[in-house]
C-alpha cells in the first residue's frame, strides 16, 4: 500500500464556510478517483497551537495509482478553486505501507 498524507495551514481570511468547502470538495473525490483505497480528512482538535488546520490521509495499492490521484482532473479543481485562495502552508509525505 502507498500512503500520501497532506497538511494543510489556511489564512485569516478561510472562514469555517470556506474550510466547509474545502472539505466537502475533498470528500468528493473518492467517488471520482476510484484509485483511492481509502480517504480520510480531519480537522485539527485545536489542543496544541502551531498545528496545520486540516488533513487528508490517502491509501493507494501502488505509487502509479497516487499519480493518477495527483494528476487527476477534480483533485486539481478541488485544488486550485476550494484551497489555494486561503492556504498559507501545505506540506506532504508519501510513503510505502506494509499491508
Amino acid at each position: 500500500m502507498f500512503r500520501h498524507i497532506v497538511l494543510l495551514t489556511f489564512d485569516d481570511t478561510a472562514s469555517p464556510a470556506d474550510v466547509d468547502a474545502i472539505v466537502e470538495g475533498l470528500e468528493t473525490l473518492p467517488d471520482s478517483i476510484p484509485e483511492i483505497r481509502q480517504y480520510v480528512i480531519g480537522r485539527d482538535a485545536r489542543i496544541n497551537d502551531g498545528n496545520a488546520d486540516l488533513t487528508a490521509v490517502a491509501d493507494f495499492d501502488d505509487v502509479d495509482d497516487y499519480l493518477v490521484y495527483r494528476d487527476h482532473p477534480a483533485h486539481k479543481a478541488v485544488i486550485s478553486e476550494r484551497m489555494a485562495p486561503y492556504l498559507a502552508g501545505r506540506s506532504a509525505i508519501q510513503f510505502e505501507v506494509a499491508d
